[in-house]
């Protein structure tokens, strides 16, 4: 077996007493490798040279190197190889450090490149992103928007980062996330024109006995909030077709003798292709809540996404 290079053995016992490192040793270690002389160092260390000579005596330890030997001319100290080699990596660990003491810059919405992520059903999607969407690019042109569907691990997702903000009703809103009111809504009953029902007011009576379309975000439910209302007031209603995403109903309804209970702001984008009339039920007002962990509370991007997306949420 041969012998390990001075260097290496260097290497090793650094490795082996990394715990005996603190920053008071690594500013040491920078201020002689920036004045070449104890007095000096300890000065502007704001330290007594004794306290100095004692910490390059624990770098010495350390390193299993002098690191720094009397200059021939008698005036300060001549670095090792051992401690030039230690230069370049001390300042990036230095350097490091001191961007996590002094937090990150500023956040610049002109010129970030930072991707932004929501999750959000798709008719909440439909009600906020046109008001979102031009004011986070008109002034973040590099920024990016990415919409997806809430995942059933969304909580950990926010917790993790990946995912910025969630918006969705308050039953989501949980002890771990923070949270604030977006917007509330109202419901409408919608049918195609020239309905065989015609387009007046509806009663209950009728509202039950006709066929309904329900959406079911799950996928392939036939009952939901409203026949949970009906069947506390002793009624049922006839859900004859589920599907899964709000952008189909208005074709499917277009098409159909069914009617369809939905968002107010949803639907009244399609008042000009089909009838709306309030249903003949005590609905409550839907609700929808911004919510994100405590973890971006004061991160200075989010702040900024969060204030464009109240501004969104007030101008519908």
């Amino acid at each position: 077996m041969t012998d390990a290079s001075p260097t290496q053995r260097g290497r090793a016992m650094a490795q082996l007493d990394l715990g005996e490192i603190d920053l008071g040793l690594l500013l040491a270690l920078e201020a002689l490798l920036g004045e070449r002389n104890v007095t000096h160092a300890a000065a502007r260390l704001g330290l007594s040279q004794p306290a100095l000579s004692a910490r390059l005596a624990r770098l010495r330890q350390v390193f299993a190197d002098p690191l720094f030997v009397p200059a021939s001319n008698g005036r300060g100290v001549v670095a090792t190889t051992r401690a030039t080699e230690l230069a370049g990596e001390l300042a990036e660990v230095l350097d490091t450090l001191r961007h996590m003491v002094e937090g990150p810059a500023a956040f610049d919405p002109a010129r970030t490149r930072r991707t932004f992520t929501i999750a959000v059903q798709e008719n909440p999607a439909a009600i906020l992103a046109p008001g979102l969407v031009p004011r986070v690019l008109a002034a973040a042109p590099e920024a990016r928007l990415a919409f997806i569907h809430p995942s059933p691990d969304i909580g950990e997702r926010l917790e993790r980062g990946e995912v910025d903000v969630l918006i969705a009703g308050p039953e989501r809103a949980s002890g771990d996330l923070m949270s604030r009111a977006l917007a509330e809504d109202g419901f409408l009953t919608a049918q195609r024109k020239g309905h065989p029902r015609g387009p007046g007011p509806l009663d209950l009576d009728t509202f039950c006995a006709l066929d309904h379309l329900l959406i079911s975000t799950d996928g392939g439910g036939f009952s939901g909030l409203i026949d949970a209302v009906l069947a506390a007031r002793g009624r049922t209603r006839r859900v004859k077709v589920s599907i899964q995403n709000y952008a189909l109903a208005p074709i499917v309804l277009a098409g159909s003798d069914c009617i369809c209970t939905l968002p107010q702001r949803f639907l009244a984008r399609f008042a000009h292709e089909l009838d709306l009339t309030p249903p003949p039920l005590d609905l409550a007002r839907p609700q929808l809540l911004a919510l994100w962990h405590p973890r971006n509370r004061r991160d200075e991007g989010h702040l900024w996404l969060r204030q464009r997306l109240y501004e969104a949420a007030d101008a519908v």
